[in-house]
């Protein structure tokens, strides 16, 4: 099996990731509100029924994940940031831009 090569532009950043997985999840919001207006109009219990449940039930798990994908990205544009001194630091109060550091890193141990 061949592998495909990596399209040039895509997910080279964080970012690009991040506006994938933000569609992603707003497809998936979509085809959960399609299904449960299938599961709705079904009246008598049947394959079919189960079948438009375990799919609702599955796009449930994938919006879950969908969202902790969102926060890790998010967590990792911060660390990133952090990194590389992206995000301003209080130069003439160099400890408080330290304190801002531990403060994001303490709040990205606690998850």
């Amino acid at each position: 099996m061949k592998r495909e090569r990596k399209r040039e532009g895509q997910f080279e950043t964080l970012e690009s990731a991040q506006d994938f997985v933000t569609l992603l999840s707003e497809t998936a919001a979509e085809a959960k509100r399609e299904l449960e207006r299938d599961v709705q109009r079904e009246s008598v219990p049947s394959r079919r029924l189960d079948a438009l449940r375990l799919a609702a039930y599955n796009v449930d798990k994938l919006q879950l994940h969908l969202n902790r994908s969102r926060r890790i990205l998010n967590d990792l544009r911060t660390l990133r940031r952090l990194l590389f001194e992206e995000r301003k630091v209080d130069k003439a109060n160099p400890v408080k831009g330290a304190d801002v550091r531990q403060a994001s890193l303490l709040r990205l141990n606690s998850r």
